[in-house]
């Protein structure tokens, strides 16, 4: 369970799932998680990319196993979440990753990209908004003036559970993993989710978006709550390099929804720029 330890900044976890062929020096594909979350997230990918690839999965920091060692309001800022990716990488001892980013993951991938274009081989972007609009902000807001509002009268856990079912996940999905979901959601720190909620709600990935240079796959849903067509066509003039993919479900969370089919979108994307095999016959 690898542990980055640094002086003056936050230790920082990530998982390390590794199913490749030990004589090989595979690749690294890094998964990042989106907000408020964590690696755990991550978990219905694993058996399908860790055959091929040496897969890291790092906690934001305050998330997760990840410390919560840091000054909430002057040291939870993208640029931070950004040089805490990049440090993990130069722990790691390659020149270039591959990044798989979520959501507000994917953000902090195009600003890795962008400020650090000699570490990212490919950019992957799933359900990956440019910002969060005001009409996202209203609808998580639910009853209350602000999402923060909200989550501080409900509990983290009850807002999370009521939110998932309307923008994150089909009603349809098995009532098992609502609850996991919700409970896996509500074990991080609250004040950091809160913080986190702040820094998503003024987060822009405009800037960053003209200093990319590395090829993109973009994996959407259909007509989605947060990622609607107006940012897919920011995202697409923007990076000339990008390829967008629809799964066939309008909510957000597609990476859970539709876990086989994204990680084989991935493969065989990120395989094309290393002339690796991604299947077994």
């Amino acid at each position: 369970m690898p542990v980055l330890k640094r002086k003056n900044k936050p230790d920082l976890y990530y998982e390390i799932d590794d199913f490749t062929d030990p004589w090989r020096a595979a690749p690294v594909l890094l998964l990042q998680h989106g907000n408020g979350r964590s690696s755990r997230f991550w978990y219905r990918w694993i058996p399908y990319l860790s055959r091929f690839y040496r897969i890291v999965r790092p906690d934001m920091r305050g998330l997760g196993r990840s410390s919560r060692d840091f000054d909430l309001e002057t040291e939870m800022t993208a640029e931070e979440l950004v040089a805490d990716i990049a440090a993990i990488i130069d722990a790691l001892e390659v020149e270039r990753v591959h990044f798989c980013g979520e959501s507000m993951g994917g953000i902090l991938g195009l600003g890795l990209a962008a400020t650090h274009p000699d570490k990212v081989k490919t950019l992957t972007l799933v359900a990956t908004p440019v910002f969060i609009s005001d009409a996202m902000k209203r609808s998580y807001a639910l009853e209350d003036a602000s999402r923060i509002d909200a989550m501080r009268r409900m509990g983290i856990r009850a807002w999370v559970d009521k939110t998932n079912r309307s923008t994150r996940f089909p009603p349809d999905t098995d009532p098992g993993f609502f609850e996991w979901y919700a409970d896996a959601f509500a074990a991080n720190d609250a004040e950091v989710q809160i913080r986190m909620v702040r820094l998503v709600n003024e987060a822009s990935a405009a800037p960053f978006l003209p200093k990319v240079r590395a090829p993109v796959l973009g994996l959407y849903p259909t007509a989605g709550p947060i990622t609607d067509a107006e940012q897919e066509r920011m995202l697409l003039a923007a990076l000339p390099q990008m390829r967008m993919v629809h799964l066939p479900t309008r909510y957000h969370m597609v990476h859970l929804i539709e876990p086989a089919a994204c990680a084989e979108l991935v493969l065989n994307f990120i395989a094309q720029h290393d002339g690796l095999p991604c299947r077994e016959l």
